[in-house]
């Protein structure tokens, strides 16, 4: 989610500010541009300390130690495909609160000045003449993390003196990195100056992965409504195709495609960090269908090759087929990633681990037909590692199950790149990855709306980032989608995307997309409504156009009941609180809002010809927080 900010704004704003604050440099704290950056680009790369590193100036650590090193505690330089690294810096003579270490990928860059780049960091809101890191850090840990570091528990004597008494003793410290196989080679670099005054230390030798091609982080998702094919999607470092083998002999080759760093949206003006410091080679990604399969029902597939090594044995469920009885799935949005150690990375979403490890717990005993997940998928923000490790994050889920997903501004929105809202929230990615990494059952590349029925259920899904005024394609494509369902096969419509219709939070609701929207939902009568974008949970009553036009009513169990054989007008639900930092509420709350919760987690659906269950479940107590019937008598 972000406040829509205009790039005539953006660019007005930045003048402004730096013609009437020449005098705020400074070479250790942060330049007046970045610090601008910070309402500017709030939510577009999310502005800290760590992740302006590469704008800082660089300086020389003049530090004669001739004691000190960093090295990692493995018996072999090569690293298997998921694993604990440790790292140990030892010889250090003065210990301090600001040394880190970071996780730099590939090992060749140049992590000393980038001024021909430096223009590019400009996407942060950094205009600054400074020496620039040409690559930004994967991952970075102080080393004050090991509690043991500032109070030099780890002595070592390096000096005696003539009477044999320890003269020159120094500190050691061991921190823990979780790395994954993202194909190029890593290093490790010990910095002095914390991340606002960085200089390097040591550096370890380069580390290489046992296998660059392994096939890696197969997904799940549904083509059609047959609950008959399902697409297998994953990532190689081999540009030859492979294979997927599942059931009782069958197999597919795969389609391989990647994209470029010429692929990424940038702009004369502002370049983007997709386009420069935020670039990780996306390696090959491979997919294959896999047919013949049957609706509701339990296989197993294996992917890759003889000459790249295969994945495991994996156990999935294929979803029920449209029209049958039945449907249990799982849906919620922005939900990104959380590093699994104590690192800091580019964009941390921290209820993602909790939520994650939740709908695992549930899925195990096979009562989920599929997920959905409405929106900022991953939050790579134009640093295209973080799709690999939000990836590695969701694979006990989406390697099961049909993982269905929505576009989000956090990977479309791009000035100039004919996004809806010009902003820079994708950092430049303007969907290349998200249409790569998760291909769905859309009509043609960057027109990301597509309709699917799974059980009682027809879900539209659209594109929030897309045009959807009455004269074009998205909006003629809904209308027809939504006119032709056959409600005595899927007696449900769900209608769902990404930004919202109706939200509390304040300044959030584009008012033009809700008065183009409301009257199709009410002309197709649609039961309920999904979408993210506002990191918390709210339930409406029967709303249009602002108004409440029924309310629901308590069951024998407490339960909130709508009576949909009497329609008046959908239920909507934000769902946007399976990760990112939760957002409180407006305290001025309007009528049609009659739940409102600011705690992680999902829902849960349970769909039937007569009744849709839907229950918000806490991720952290697992509690249910909030449930609502919608029914047809």
């Amino acid at each position: 989610m972000e406040q829509p900010f205009s790039s005539l704004f953006t660019l007005l704003f930045s003048f402004i500010f730096f013609s009437i604050r020449p005098c705020l440099s400074s070479s250790s704290g942060l330049h007046p541009s970045v610090a601008a950056s910070t309402f500017l680009h709030r939510n577009s790369t999310a502005v800290s300390d760590f992740r302006v590193v590469n704008r800082r100036t660089l300086l020389e650590c003049r530090d004669p130690n001739p004691f000190l090193q960093i090295n990692v505690n493995k018996n072999s330089s090569l690293l298997s495909n998921e694993e604990w690294v440790t790292v140990t810096v030892s010889g250090v003579l003065l210990p301090l609160e600001n040394d880190w270490i970071a996780m730099i990928s590939p090992s060749n860059s140049n992590i000393r000045d980038c001024l021909e780049s430096k223009t590019f960091y400009v996407q942060t809101g950094d205009i600054s003449d400074l020496p620039l890191l040409c690559h930004y850090p994967v991952k970075a840990l102080y080393v004050s993390s090991d509690p043991a570091y500032l109070s030099c528990e780890k002595k070592e004597c390096r000096k005696h003196d003539s009477n044999g008494r320890c003269e020159i003793r120094t500190c050691s410290a061991t921190v823990t990195f979780h790395v994954i196989n993202i194909r190029s080679d890593i290093e490790f670099v010990f910095f002095a100056g914390g991340f606002l005054t960085p200089c390097i230390l040591k550096r370890t030798n380069p580390l290489q992965f046992s296998n660059p091609n392994a096939p890696l982080y197969g997904h799940l998702s549904s083509i059609d409504s047959s609950g008959t094919s399902m697409r297998l999607t994953w990532i190689s470092g081999d540009s030859k195709p492979q294979r997927v083998s599942y059931g009782n002999g069958k197999s597919q080759i795969s389609q391989v495609s990647t994209f470029s760093q010429q692929d990424m949206c940038s702009s004369s003006l502002i370049p983007s960090p997709a386009k420069d410091f935020g670039w990780h080679d996306p390696g090959y990604i491979h997919t294959a269908v896999m047919t013949g399969l049957r609706p509701s029902s339990i296989s197993n597939y294996k992917y890759g090759s003889d000459a790249v090594g295969w994945s495991d044995v994996i156990e999935f469920r294929t979803p029920p087929a449209g029209g049958s009885e039945e449907l249990k799935f799982l849906i919620f949005g922005d939900m990104g990633k959380a590093p699994l150690d104590d690192s800091t990375e580019h964009y941390i979403q921290p209820g993602s681990l909790s939520v994650i490890k939740a709908m695992v717990e549930e899925t195990k005993n096979g009562t989920v037909d599929s997920i959905f997940h409405i929106g900022d998928i991953s939050y790579a923000t134009g640093f295209l590692v973080e799709w690999e490790f939000f990836l590695n994050l969701i694979s006990p889920l989406a390697s099961k199950l049909s993982y269905m997903t929505a576009i989000g501004n956090h990977e479309r929105d791009y000035v100039g790149s004919g996004a809806r809202y010009q902003n820079m929230d994708s950092g430049g990615e303007c969907g290349v990855p998200y249409e790569s990494y998760f291909p769905m059952p859309t009509a043609a590349k960057d027109k990301p709306w597509y309709a699917i029925e799974q059980g009682p259920v027809h879900f539209t899904v659209i594109s929030t980032e897309h045009d959807c005024t009455p004269n074009s394609e998205q909006h003629q494509w809904m209308t027809k989608d939504m006119a032709s369902i056959d409600r005595s096969k899927t007696p449900w419509l769900i209608f769902t995307g990404h930004r919202p219709m109706y939200s509390s939070s304040l300044g959030i609701v584009d008012e033009s997309f809700r008065s183009v929207i409301d009257s199709i939902l009410l002309a197709n009568k649609v039961d309920l409504v999904l979408f993210g974008h506002v990191h918390n949970y709210e339930r409406t009553c029967s709303v249009s156009d602002s108004q409440c036009l029924a309310m629901p009513e308590k069951d024998e169990n407490g339960v909130d009941t709508y009576d949909h054989g009497n329609y008046k007008a959908p239920v909507h639900a934000i769902v946007g609180m399976a990760g990112f930092s939760i957002q409180r509420f407006s305290p001025f709350v309007a009528g049609w809002s009659l739940v409102r919760i600011t705690e992680f987690g999902y829902v849960r659906a349970h769909a039937t010809r007569n009744e849709l269950m839907l229950e918000f479940v806490n991720s952290t107590s697992r509690a249910v927080i909030d449930s609502f019937r919608i029914t047809k008598s």
